[in-house]
């Protein structure tokens, strides 16, 4: 007998230790029950020699496009995640991808910092992505870095700044020709008891909140975030309610983070039991 499962599409980067990147979107997708599909466009890995700092190696952009051309052709693909690309030539050849068929969604995970990069080189993609990638996005996911440096503010300390800042990046981007919905992630890097995520949609703001689960970052928590949110939106859920999953989730996740010899604990997406 054969199915057809909800399909979810990733274009991503690998994370060797399987805590972020494609590893840990692939999980996300597995466990929210929809089917994973995924394109590669660079490999990174921790270098336990230097600090566990990154070592970054970028797929070769006719290499993405055939992945590309090959997950398109075989799946009919209409929710699609974007994580991290890494150069300008990536980001080129994925927005001429995208920009080849239509989206029901595009969720962006905005990694402005491309780790293991030169900060010149840094620049050019922050640059590229924001011209290429951020106008094709219907959903966007920056953390409190990224809400900062595209919102174009100095700092956010509160649920108040954190929401003006939603607001400002919809206003620079939303005009028709970029994200519908801005989801600016507070984290545990806000100020406060709670992990808290603003969720603006050019209207209304609505804010998910849940008690941190300690005081420091866990690998793959951004990425999850957007993975399940790409999960939900490929099984028809609305933005709004794929946001809770996917808050529940990182939640849980991050509860039963996973231990290792690297100076920070992952997400475990295998933890989440839905609500």
């Amino acid at each position: 007998m054969s199915i057809t499962p909800p399909l979810a599409y990733v274009i991503a980067g690998s994370e060797a230790t399987g805590g972020a990147g494609i590893q840990a979107d692939l999980k996300t997708f597995q466990q929210l029950g929809t089917y994973g599909v995924g394109t590669l466009t660079c490999i990174v890995s921790f270098d336990p020699k230097r600090d566990w700092g990154h070592r970054f190696v970028p797929v070769d952009p006719q290499v993405i496009a055939d992945q590309f051309e090959a997950a398109t052709s075989t799946h009919a693909l209409d929710v699609v995640k974007i994580g991290m690309l890494g150069t300008p030539a990536t980001i080129d050849v994925v927005a001429r991808s995208l920009e080849s068929q239509p989206w029901r969604h595009v969720v962006l995970d905005p990694v402005l910092i491309c780790k293991g990069q030169e900060p010149g080189a840094a620049l050019d993609t922050d640059t590229a992505l924001r011209e290429r990638v951020l106008p094709l996005a219907t959903v966007v996911t920056p953390n409190l870095f990224e809400a900062k440096t595209l919102a174009g503010m100095d700092d956010i300390t509160s649920v108040e700044e954190l929401t003006e800042a939603a607001r400002r990046i919809h206003a620079r981007l939303g005009d028709g020709h970029g994200p519908r919905y801005v989801i600016a992630k507070g984290g545990v890097e806000l100020p406060g008891p709670d992990a808290v995520d603003v969720l603006f949609d050019g209207q209304d703001v609505t804010v998910f909140a849940a008690p941190k689960v300690g005081e420091e970052r866990v690998s793959g928590a951004g990425c999850t975030f957007a993975a399940a949110i790409t999960a939900e939106l490929a099984k028809g859920a609305d933005v709004h309610d794929a946001v809770r999953v996917a808050k529940d989730m990182v939640t849980q996740g991050i509860e039963a983070r996973v231990e290792a010899r690297t100076p920070f604990d992952t997400v475990w997406q295998g933890a989440y039991v839905a609500s």
